[in-house]
Parts: C-alpha cells; sequence; structure tokens
C-alpha cells in the first residue's frame, strides 16, 4: 500500500500520538508499504535522515487559516499517488482534502476535540461524560456537530479502547465501522534512569501536556502533608505557570520538579527514576504513558476514567480512584509511603500486565484495518 500518514504532532514532541506514529510508521515501511508522514513542527530544520520515510514537516505557528489551508493543499498534493489516509490528527484538514481526493480515509480517534477545546478554553466546565450527553450554547454545539462530521466521512474509525467506541458511536457512527485496537508498548527494560534533582525519599512521576483536566493541581494539593513525597512533572501546556504559582504557595519549590518537554527517550528515564506513577485526569482514552509506566515496572495510580480500567486493575497491578474524591489520592499516596512491599507488589504485575499490548498484534490489526476495501463511508 501506499500511505500518508498525517498527524499533528511528531517527535520531537510528546504525547500519545508523538510516541505511536513513528513506531507505526517504521512498522508499516518494514513490511513494505510506502509511507509519508505529514505533520505539524515547531521548527522545520530538523535531521530526518533516520527515518525509514518520507516526513514531511509544516509549519506549526502560522496564523490558523492559512495553516487550515496549507495543510489541506498540502495532504492534496501528497495524497493523489496514495491508496490510503491514515489520520492521526488533523482530522478536519485531512477531510476536507479527501473531499477532492476520494480515497479510503482511516481515522484514529483518542479522544474527543470538542470537549478538548472547550474545555480549555474555559467555555465549559464539565466532565467528558457529561459533555456528551448536555447541550450548550451555538459555539460548543457547532463544534460537536463538526467533529462528529468529519468522524462520519471516515470509512474505518481506530479506537484503542471499547470505552472510546462506546462514545464515538454515541456520534451517530455505526459500530460495525469502528474497531478498537489497543496501544501497545515495547520492552522498555534498557531504560537508563535519569539524575533527578530532589531530595525527597520517594519520588512520583506524572507525564502529559499541562491542561486543566490532567489535574495535576490536585496532585500537588495531595504531597502537601507528605513530605516525604516528590513529584516529577514531564511535559508542558497552558496550565505551566497556574501550577509553578501553585508550587510557590503550597510551599513545595524543593519538593517539585518541571522538566518541561523533553524527548521521548528523555521521558522515559524521568521515569525510570521515580517509584511510582501517576495520571490524575477527568479522561483518557487509553493513555499509552501508562502502558510505559508499567512497563517499566511502576506501580501506576490512575483515575478510573476512560479506558484506562481496561488495563489497570485496582489492587491488582495498579490503583484506580475515582475522579471525584480527591482525599482518596492523598490516602494511597500515603499507603504507598508506609508500604514499600506493596509498591513492589503491584509493580512487578504491572509488568507483567503489560505484556499482553504486544506491538505485532497492534500492526497487524493496524495493516488489516488500512487494507479494508469497503470504500463507502455512509
Amino acid at each position: 500500500m501506499k500511505i500518508l500518514l498525517i498527524t499533528a504532532i511528531f517527535p520531537p514532541d510528546i504525547g500519545g500520538p508523538a510516541t505511536y506514529v513513528p513506531k507505526i510508521a517504521e512498522a508499516l515501511a518494514d513490511r513494505g508499504h510506502r509511507l509519508t508522514v505529514l505533520t505539524l513542527s515547531d521548527h522545520l530544520n530538523h535531521d530526518d535522515s533516520c527515518y525509514p520515510f518520507k516526513l514531511v514537516r509544516l509549519p506549526r505557528f502560522i496564523w490558523k487559516p492559512k495553516r487550515l489551508l496549507k495543510t489541506v493543499l498540502s495532504i492534496i498534493e501528497l495524497g493523489r499517488e496514495t491508496d490510503v489516509l491514515f489520520v492521526n490528527g488533523l482530522a478536519l484538514e485531512s477531510v476536507l482534502a479527501n473531499l477532492i481526493l476520494q480515497k479510503r480515509l482511516v481515522l484514529k480517534v483518542v479522544g474527543d476535540l470538542a470537549w478538548e477545546w472547550t474545555t480549555n478554553k474555559a467555555w465549559i466546565s464539565c466532565n467528558f461524560e457529561q459533555f456528551q450527553q448536555r447541550r450548550y450554547d451555538l459555539r460548543v454545539e457547532f463544534l460537536k456537530e463538526l467533529r462528529s462530521w468529519w468522524t462520519s466521512q471516515a470509512h474505518r474509525i481506530i479506537v484503542p479502547s471499547k470505552y472510546l467506541a462506546k462514545s464515538v458511536s454515541e456520534w451517530g457512527i455505526s459500530p460495525q465501522r469502528i474497531q478498537v485496537i489497543y496501544n501497545s508498548v515495547d520492552s522498555l527494560n534498557g531504560v537508563k534512569p535519569a539524575r533527578v534533582p530532589l531530595a525527597a525519599p520517594l519520588k512520583v512521576v506524572t507525564v502529559g501536556r499541562l491542561v486543566s483536566y490532567k489535574r495535576v493541581d490536585r496532585v500537588l494539593e495531595a504531597i502537601v502533608s507528605l513530605e516525604d513525597i516528590g513529584l516529577v512533572i514531564v511535559g508542558d501546556g497552558p496550565e505551566r505557570s497556574h501550577l509553578t504559582n501553585l508550587v510557590k504557595k503550597l510551599g513545595l519549590f524543593s519538593r517539585v520538579y518541571f522538566t518541561g518537554q523533553r524527548t521521548k527517550e528523555e521521558t522515559l528515564s524521568f521515569m525510570a527514576a521515580c517509584d511510582f506513577f501517576i495520571l490524575n485526569s477527568t479522561h483518557e482514552g487509553l493513555p499509552h504513558v501508562i502502558l510505559e509506566a508499567m512497563g517499566l515496572g511502576l506501580p501506576v495510580i490512575a483515575t478510573a476514567v476512560g479506558g484506562t480500567p481496561e488495563v489497570v486493575q485496582d489492587g491488582v497491578n495498579g490503583r484506580l480512584i475515582p475522579p471525584d474524591k480527591d482525599q482518596e489520592l492523598q490516602i494511597i499516596l500515603a499507603d504507598f509511603l508506609k508500604k514499600p512491599e506493596e509498591r513492589l507488589r503491584l509493580g512487578r504485575a504491572a509488568k507483567v500486565r503489560v505484556k499482553d499490548f504486544e506491538f505485532q498484534r497492534m500492526v497487524e490489526e493496524t495493516i488489516s484495518a488500512l487494507e479494508n476495501n469497503n470504500r463507502c463511508p455512509l
């Protein structure tokens, strides 16, 4: 197959798609498929010769209408000679381009962009599930309709969890067009721990874009009275200044380390240097970073939202907490302090569990989704 793989982020960016796209693209190229990857990028002067596929970078920080037009035109140009568009980001641009190209389009959905956009702009203050059920003002309803429209134009929709499959079907998409393909993780046995400039005896790490629904602020509040715990925050985003101010307000300056945005290798090294991992989001599809934490043998504390309970079993290979029970987070953190043997047990079980998410299986299932000859999107 000739495949145009479209994404909004790619290394050195971090995030789920930035981890997934290079791995799946390389695996597809290794199997004889011809790949071109189109991505947005902060900078265009990267040496991309290490990749076994063509990589086209477009500037991210330009006027958004101009960027949308440039992206659509680039997809049309690159897509003329391809068999399938594999869309992992820039879904609207891809669907607009495909109105002209009329190619098979496979869309990977890892969340609800309408909810993320409106949450980040503080237009709404509800969780993911409430957003799907409630009605809002015209601007929010327009974004919901737009998201449903571009999703409906895909011939096949890939989701990383059963939870997301159900959510997408509620957008008016036939369940027969939705395919669950779980994310995977490679062996992480050789990762070397980074140096973390914290003196706290126990270090917890959280990784991701610093946005409000990740609720890193609640983690900061939970560790205030637990003086033996230090927190490593890997990532950047619009909440960074708020979190920095909160660290000062709570008197946690010596116990919190912001790494900023890091490469995937650096991120894994920071994770490997810590004692356990926490993800306190109000919503997740099925977070790739949880699989990585488990692959490193880190016990995981996560909110029981989205697809996370499909991976983490409470008390078996990690701990799950209700998203609205902040006090329970503090109780589990205190418990981890007092019971190192429990942390080790959960970490060992996590490493066993993650073997179920095997990379080759994910690749074969993805190829099957890309090759399906059912062209009709309706």
